[in-house]
This record gives structure tokens, C-alpha cells and sequence, in this order.
């Protein structure tokens, strides 16, 4: 099923009035001057999507009586087929008992890969199932802190607080009266 978008970029049906357009799509879409606005401002700018066909020709048929020319666009994307090209065939380079890295020997599939033909790569391999590829990390060693200068005070003892002043007296409130 075919799903159709609508857009507007401020193109006016020929022989219709830009202000009269205006006013008529701030009626349809029930929206202030700014809104409308916008919609001319010469922006392509969706105004619906996800229509059936059915749908999307009753919206371009009433922007066309409000006097908006709109275009209806298919959503759908196409799909490009693309064929595959066979794998290519590898052949391993015989093992040789040095600490040199085998080297993977490939074959070019086509022409643009033959360029390629002389690029030595080395053979990396797969690990077996269930193999752990990372390094073991060794233990964290804690910083060596002297601490020989610090010592500890008796629980309670003074720590060199600021002492709490004494409190003020308490405010004069023998002019104040209830009334009744």
C-alpha cells in the first residue's frame, strides 16, 4: 500500500490573490498570521504525510480551492537490487617457522581490486569460540602516602572549633498588647 506525503512551498495557483490565499489557508488550518507566514516562506514544507491515495487527493484538491498549489510525493523508497559479488577465494601463505607474521595472500574478484593485488596484509585469523582476546591487565598498585605526620585526637577532645558566642537577650515585648 502506496503511503503519499503533501508539501508546500508558497507557489499560489495562477490568477489567484497571495493575500486572499493567505487568508484562506489561515482559515483552513485555523492558524495566526505567523503561521501562515512561514508557510510562504518559500521553504518546502510538509504538511501531512502518511496519506493513503484517497486521502492525499482530498488534500490537494482543498488546498487547490484554497488557492495553494501543493505537491504530492510518494513515500515509498525505492529499492535498488544489487548483485552481489562472489566472495573472493583466499589462499593462506605456506607457514614458515620465522617470528615474521604470515601474510594473507588474496586473489583480486575484478578489476578495481587488482590494483590492490600487491598490498601485503597480514593474516590475522579468527580465535577459536570462547577464547579472551583481551590482555590481562595487571593489579592496581595503591600510591605509597606517607602519613607519619598525622596523628589522631582523643574521642571529645577540642578540635579548634570557633566557639559559639553567647546568645543575645531576649527581645523587649512589654509594649506590645493583645486586643479582644
Amino acid at each position: 500500500m502506496s503511503r503519499y506525503e503533501i508539501a508546500f512551498s508558497g507557489q499560489v495557483v495562477p490568477g489567484a490573490q497571495l493575500e486572499l490565499v493567505k487568508a484562506n489557508l489561515a482559515k483552513l488550518f485555523q492558524a495566526d498570521a505567523q503561521r501562515i507566514a512561514l508557510l510562504f516562506s518559500g521553504r518546502r514544507l510538509v504538511i501531512k504525510n502518511n496519506l493513503d491515495a484517497a486521502a492525499a487527493e482530498k488534500y490537494r484538491a482543498t488546498l487547490e480551492r484554497a488557492g495553494a498549489l501543493v505537491d504530492v510525493q510518494s513515500m515509498d523508497v525505492e529499492i535498488e537490487e544489487v548483485e552481489l559479488a562472489p566472495p573472493p577465494s583466499y589462499q593462506a601463505a605456506p607457514a614458515v617457522a620465522t617470528a615474521e607474521p604470515r601474510r594473507l595472500v588474496v586473489a583480486p574478484r575484478d578489476e578495481y581490486m587488482a590494483a590492490f593485488v600487491d598490498v601485503e596484509a597480514p593474516d590475522f585469523g579468527i580465535a577459536p569460540l570462547g577464547v579472551d582476546l583481551q590482555d590481562d591487565k595487571p593489579e592496581p598498585v595503591a600510591p605509597r602516602v606517607d602519613l607519619s605526620q598525622f596523628s589522631l585526637a582523643p574521642a571529645g577532645s577540642d578540635m579548634g572549633q570557633i566557639k559559639p558566642g553567647p546568645a543575645g537577650p531576649p527581645p523587649d515585648t512589654s509594649h506590645l498588647k493583645l486586643q479582644e
